[in-house]
């Protein structure tokens, strides 16, 4: 019999019927829009400033960032830490590189997916189908470490089994999804984002009062390893040249990250967009640094722990009463919902808009029996790809947050160098983007089967040095686009 905490259990069960309550309003939005693609899949593209700031932070901050991130942060110390903190541009470079261009173009071309930015600056059926494939597959990679820190959270905090954890979270997070579509998915980011910073400063806190201050925890921290005070950890885990990579992988790579880039698409205004480029990186910076020094520690609160995706369900626990410790764990679960919620929407889009209305049913905009078939259609494979995340993820492993790295690493191996190129480069052309997409994810697999490390590196560098000079090359040396295509990119 499960020895369920119903302290923790009461406030995480009034989140949820709030979620809940969010989805049955955006399901009204959703049967009275004129475009249902349009506002099931990106929201009518009537975002504000603090919505976009908020749900673009919800994203990013995921199961790596409030289960399995802190994880490794008890484990390795202050290195990983500030390991964690390359992070904090990446709004600022989604915004600041896609943010702008990407609306115009997605406006001009009518685009839901980042699949259809790229088939109007390709014009190429191979690269819209391969980088589909690549995005749902690493997508359910992602999920599946999103559905496990999930049920983590449930375990660690309430004593429920982890497959009653699971169970809870993945109905959750799939019937508001398949329900609501993106405006739920934009609507609860952003009380997902309040509550991520709340529940963060309430953990600090707890956490500094049950360790004396700042000075006791750090000077616990040195007796039981010297080490977790370092940049570089435990046995020099973290080297020099695998930090530096890091600003490739989590800093400068997340703009290949197409569950990041299809936020552009659905804001309202440049305003708006200024005002989410500030929010947002002052948001997450809070909440990378809160997150992260808590797991480091919060070692010296709860020494010996083994699985470190527990450990911030045990040190709330351990630290706040249990009630604030549920308010609390609303922030973590808030952080992975929203990933979760933003990766499926955006893998049905992918196979909705770009596999079954390009191949099978091109005129579902104009045939109202089709359209029908479409609502339908839409709902299902929503629901069908969680259920898929979600048999994966009865078998977990033992820290999510590789699992999860695994997958940022994919999807910018395939994206992002037609990404960026295909928006400020003229040249770049399809069998160009066809190259980069074919060398770049083939020898990430190749990396992470033969080297777990490149000299020292993360294989994210050496994969998309690889990628980038297959696209110039490749490129270079084959014919360049239409003049048309060159129009709607960069012209008037």
């Amino acid at each position: 019999m499960e020895a369920v905490n119903v302290q923790v259990l009461v406030p995480l069960a009034i989140y949820l019927g709030l979620i809940y309550a969010l989805a049955v309003y955006s399901n009204r939005v959703l049967s009275r829009a004129g475009n249902f693609l349009e506002e099931y899949f990106i929201g009518s593209r009537g975002m504000g400033g603090f919505v976009l700031a908020m749900t673009l932070v919800a994203t990013y901050t995921s199961a790596s960032s409030f289960v399995g991130g802190p994880g490794v942060a008890y484990k390795m110390g202050l290195g990983w830490v500030f390991l964690a903190m390359i992070q904090v541009p990446t709004a600022w470079l989604t915004l600041g590189v896609l943010g702008k261009k990407f609306a115009i173009i997605a406006r001009r071309v009518n685009a839901v997916t980042i699949s259809d930015i790229l088939r109007a600056r390709y014009e190429s059926r191979w690269v819209v189908g391969l980088t589909s494939l690549a995005l749902v597959v690493f997508f359910i990679a992602a999920m599946v470490a999103q559905f496990i820190g999930g049920a983590r959270l449930f375990e660690g905090a309430t004593g429920l089994s982890y497959h009653t954890g699971l169970f809870i979270f993945a109905a959750t997070v799939i019937l508001y999804t398949t329900v609501g579509g993106f405006r739920a998915v934009a609507l609860t980011d952003a009380v997902q984002g309040l509550v991520m910073v709340c529940g963060m400063g309430a953990l600090f806190w707890g956490l500094l009062h049950a360790g004396g201050g700042i000075g006791p925890i750090v000077e616990s921290l040195r007796e039981t390893d010297p080490a977790l005070l370092t940049p570089f950890g435990p046995d020099d885990f973290l080297s020099k040249p695998f930090i530096l990579s890091f600003w490739v992988l989590v800093g400068l790579g997340v703009i290949g990250l197409p569950h990041a880039g299809v936020r552009c698409f659905g804001y309202r205004d440049s305003r708006s967009m200024h005002t989410a480029i500030v929010l947002s990186t002052a948001v997450l910076g809070a909440v990378m640094l809160g997150m992260h020094l808590c797991g480091a520690l919060g070692r010296a609160v709860i020494p010996g722990l083994e699985v470190g995706d527990k450990i911030l369900p045990l040190l709330s626990l351990e630290v706040l009463p249990p009630v604030v410790a549920g308010l609390f764990l609303a922030g973590p679960l808030a952080a992975i919902m929203s990933t979760i919620d933003s990766q499926l929407i955006l893998a049905s889009a992918t196979l909705i808009k770009d596999v079954y209305i390009h191949c099978f049913q091109p005129d579902a905009a104009t045939d109202s029996g089709a359209r029908k078939r479409l609502h339908q259609l839409s709902f299902y494979t929503t629901a069908l790809i969680g259920i898929i995340v979600f048999l994966a993820a009865l078998r977990p492993p033992d820290l999510i947050v590789w699992l999860n790295l695994f997958a940022f690493g994919g999807l910018q191996a395939a994206f992002f160098w037609p990404l960026v190129l295909g928006l400020y480069w003229r040249r770049a052309n399809s069998a160009g983007a066809l190259a980069s997409i074919v060398v770049g994810v083939g020898s990430y697999f190749v990396f992470n089967i033969v080297w777990d490390r490149f000299w020292g590196m993360h294989v994210i560098v050496p994969t998309l040095v690889l990628g980038g000079l297959a696209f110039v090359v490749t490129s270079l040396g084959t014919s360049p686009p239409r003049r048309v295509v060159l129009d709607v990119f960069w012209g008037k």
